[in-house]
């Protein structure tokens, strides 16, 4: 099978473009300097040159409080092109499967949140990641929207290298305890689309809206809390305190969901697809990130 990823040098298409060297896919990665889906024309001529058999969008606006005030831009990307990336398959005849987010839900829900749950974001970057979601629903029949959350990885940005980052150079951080959600590691992603493409491939493909996160659920200061603890397991003491604080002492453009637990019994049914441990993914980076290989 021939696979066309969006946004290469993202978190999940560098874990995508990595576990296919061990893959027997067929799969070529794009970034937005080679395929912008923002411009139709752009995606139409991708498509009409590698004639892939699946298209990933891993390709997405996710500067959550720089949205608040670029909002033609996070709609841009999350809107409108995925709503380009949608007209396009229908046209090619090929199915896609899209990344969406956690944030679009506002996060009152006292249970974890299924896929038949109303919808309401908070941000900008939510409401635009949702418009997409809809936009791929509404145009082609053969998707599958994956939404995902607090997503880390060995590459690009994220949560656990932030923390990294400030505790070498910091002795106390001020963390969010009082927002809850389920890291997922980029890789598990990856592996998790590779099964859903062999699924595809096989004629065996359920479309849809599907949950994929990992597991246990924590807050953002139980998360940092695990990376220094593992980081010291390892050898490499940060000494670092980590306190916990509220929302409302840490202030953003951006207003987040108080808690985006999702639940994947959905994906398990269907597809035999179990919620990782998050846990079992820090070693790699904590270790790349603290001996300066990252």
């Amino acid at each position: 099978m021939k696979a066309l990823v969006t946004a290469a040098q993202g978190q999940v298409g560098h874990a995508l473009t990595t576990l296919a060297k061990t893959s027997t896919f067929d799969l070529l990665s794009l970034s937005r300097q080679q395929l912008d889906i923002a411009d139709l024309l752009s995606v139409q001529a991708a498509i009409e040159q590698y004639k892939p058999d699946v298209l990933v969008n891993a390709a997405a606006y996710t500067a959550v409080d720089k949205a608040e005030a670029d909002q033609a831009t996070a709609y841009a990307v999350n809107e409108t092109g995925s709503t380009h990336l949608a007209q396009a398959c229908q046209h090619a005849g090929i199915p896609l499967i899209h990344i969406s987010t956690d944030y679009v839900y506002c996060g009152e829900q006292k249970v974890p949140y299924i896929e038949g749950n109303v919808t309401d974001p908070l941000n900008v970057y939510g409401a635009s990641k949702l418009a997409g979601d809809n936009a791929i629903a509404a145009i082609l029949d053969e998707h599958i929207i994956l939404r995902t959350s607090w997503v880390f990885g060995q590459h690009g940005n994220n949560f656990v290298k932030t923390m990294l980052r400030l505790g070498k150079e910091r002795d106390e951080l001020g963390v969010i305890d009082d927002q809850y959600g389920c890291p997922t590691a980029a890789e598990d992603i990856a592996e998790t689309i590779f099964r859903l493409c062999e699924s595809i491939q096989s004629g065996k493909a359920s479309w849809g809206l599907y949950h994929y996160c990992g597991q246990p659920a924590t807050s953002w200061y139980g998360f940092a809390s695990h990376i220094f603890d593992r980081a010291k397991t390892l050898g490499f003491d940060l000494a670092v305190t980590v306190k916990p604080i509220t929302t409302q002492d840490y202030p953003t453009p951006a207003k987040r969901p108080k808690s985006t637990l999702m639940d994947c019994g959905k994906i398990k049914t269907r597809y035999n697809i179990d919620q990782p441990d998050w846990r079992g993914r820090l070693d790699a980076i904590i270790y790349a990130e603290c001996t300066g290989q990252s």
